[in-house]
């Protein structure tokens, strides 16, 4: 294709997945009244739970059911002041299992587990357990290093038939990067996903949630009861419960892949979703909520570590731009002269200080070149649109045929483009233009497809095969990166302040 596209689905991003007022069968959720302990909702396979009809249930006070001196203690030292989901044992109709809390305004939510807790683990055997996985992560040096140290430890911790991790773009679509996998499942290192995959809300949902357990795509949903909740008078929000229901589509995603079970669990960098790693089963696969807290905290060590390692090629990218900046701006006071100190004939040049492989500089009437640049007419009608735009600062892009037409027969050399307003009326500008950048993406099924509707328009389905689907870029350029383009803003306001003092001096 002629230029790059976008995938994400905005249809896709508008479903309500947090209010979708189901639950997963391998557990039980209640909904309790902060204050008084009744159960103001439940899941109906509380029937088993309790030994008595959901029915009746509602409206009485926990107590009855089992000792809540726990979940009181937890809730005095707790509520208000965390967001996160709190453990705790509750003994009921003679089991012990295992729970998970969270305090809300009013509301408690109570998630307990459907199987009954096995004899408590020490923290030391816990602990020994992911010694080994963090280890291996944070000796990683590199991205690759640590993606592949996270997919094979959780694969080990897991059990799963595999585990890939894919990390996003800037447009959200997915690209795998490591992977683990035995047995019939499809192999995808290299290939991307488009952004639809996983849409907005979905992807807003994991900075809630550090992860995402389907152990039996077959599950049967189970309705919660009342349907409508008794103090809010609305549906109960369900975003950061692990065992909220799953959207159908996705359930009949998975099948077309080829899985019965499937975890997926957040890298977090700038406290923004950076990937997700994928686990996938070809039968059901339940893990209890202990071992989720441990995938929860190898979360956390891989976010960890990823965003050590980009900061510190940031950090250098800083280091050496603010070393280029320094040089560049020494040079301009040393000859006087902006364009004499931007494009010397030796010494750092603002060129290749930004990584370009062209640059003019129209300024006072002198229009100087350096490298590949498209031909003088075309360039003095780029600038025309330019001073058209309503921008005083730094404009930048990185697919420039896209927004200006005439500069398509430079695509070669003029797919990206950073302008610096000199004097934006007088059209004086500094230009630097990138290559283009063929790219070929081998995306894991047409991403064209990523939903289907019914000829009726009643229902809709995600794609059904994830093939390997090639698709050809063209007139696009490496993007220019913040570190570059805020540098590219500290030279415009140089630039500005030093033809001030120029003037009041002369």
């Amino acid at each position: 294709m002629a230029k790059k596209k976008t995938y994400d689905s905005e249809f896709c991003g508008s479903l309500p997945l947090n209010y979708i007022n189901v639950v997963q069968s391998y557990g039980y959720l209640l909904v309790l009244d902060q204050v008084s302990f009744h159960i103001l909702q439940l899941s109906e396979n509380c029937t088993d739970l309790f030994q008595e009809d959901f029915h009746e249930i509602t409206g009485k006070e926990l107590g009855k059911f089992a000792d809540v001196e726990q979940l009181k203690d937890l809730q005095r030292r707790f509520a208000g002041r965390s967001k996160e989901k709190i453990p705790l044992t509750l003994n009921i109709s003679g089991r012990r299992l295992l729970a998970l809390a969270h305090f809300k305004d009013a509301l408690i939510i109570l998630e307990i587990e459907g199987a009954d807790q096995p004899v408590e683990r020490s923290f030391t055997n816990v602990y020994e357990e992911v010694k080994y996985a963090m280890a291996a992560i944070e000796a990683a040096e590199t991205i690759e290093d640590a993606s592949r140290a996270a997919v094979h430890e959780l694969r080990k911790i897991t059990g799963f038939d595999g585990v890939m991790m894919y990390r996003f773009d800037e447009d959200w679509n997915g690209k795998v990067i490591a992977e683990e996998k035995e047995g019939d499942l499809e192999h995808y290192l290299g290939h991307t996903f488009p952004a639809s995959d996983v849409p907005k809300q979905a992807r807003e949902l994991y900075l809630k949630n550090s992860y995402r357990l389907i152990p039996d795509r077959e599950y049967l949903p189970v309705r919660l009861y009342p349907v409508i909740n008794p103090v809010i008078n609305a549906f109960i929000d369900l975003s950061d419960c692990n065992l909220r229901g799953v959207a159908a589509v996705h359930l009949e995603y998975l099948k077309n892949m080829n899985v019965d079970a499937s975890m997926s669990i957040r890298v977090i960098y700038n406290n923004t979703l950076w990937g997700l790693i994928a686990c996938h089963h070809q039968t059901p696969h339940y893990l209890n909520f202990e071992l989720c807290s441990v995938c929860e905290l190898v979360s956390s060590v891989i976010s960890n570590r990823i965003t050590a390692i980009l900061n510190k090629d940031v950090f250098e990218r800083e280091r050496e731009l603010q070393r280029q900046q320094t040089g560049l701006i020494a040079q301009v006071y040393a000859a006087q002269d902006v364009l004499a100190g931007l494009m010397p004939e030796q010494g750092i040049h603002f060129m290749t200080a930004f990584r370009a492989t062209g640059a003019i500089a129209v300024y006072q009437g002198i229009y100087h070149v350096t490298g590949d640049v498209p031909e003088k007419d075309t360039v003095e009608n780029l600038m025309l649109w330019l001073q058209n735009k309503n921008t005083d600062g730094v404009f930048s892009t990185d697919q420039l045929p896209e927004l200006f037409d005439e500069i398509v027969p430079f695509t070669a050399i003029a797919s990206g483009l950073m302008a610096i307003p000199i004097d934006k009326d007088r059209g004086d500008y500094l230009l630097a233009f990138r290559p283009e950048v063929v790219q070929t993406i081998n995306w894991g099924g047409d991403p064209g497809k990523t939903i289907n509707f019914d000829p009726d328009g009643t229902k809709y389905h995600p794609r059904a095969s994830f093939k390997i689907w090639k698709e050809q870029v063209y007139q696009t350029a490496e993007a220019w990166n913040k570190q570059e383009l805020d540098t590219a803003e500290n030279l415009r306001a140089f630039i500005y302040e030093f033809k001030t003092k120029q003037a009041n001096y002369n």
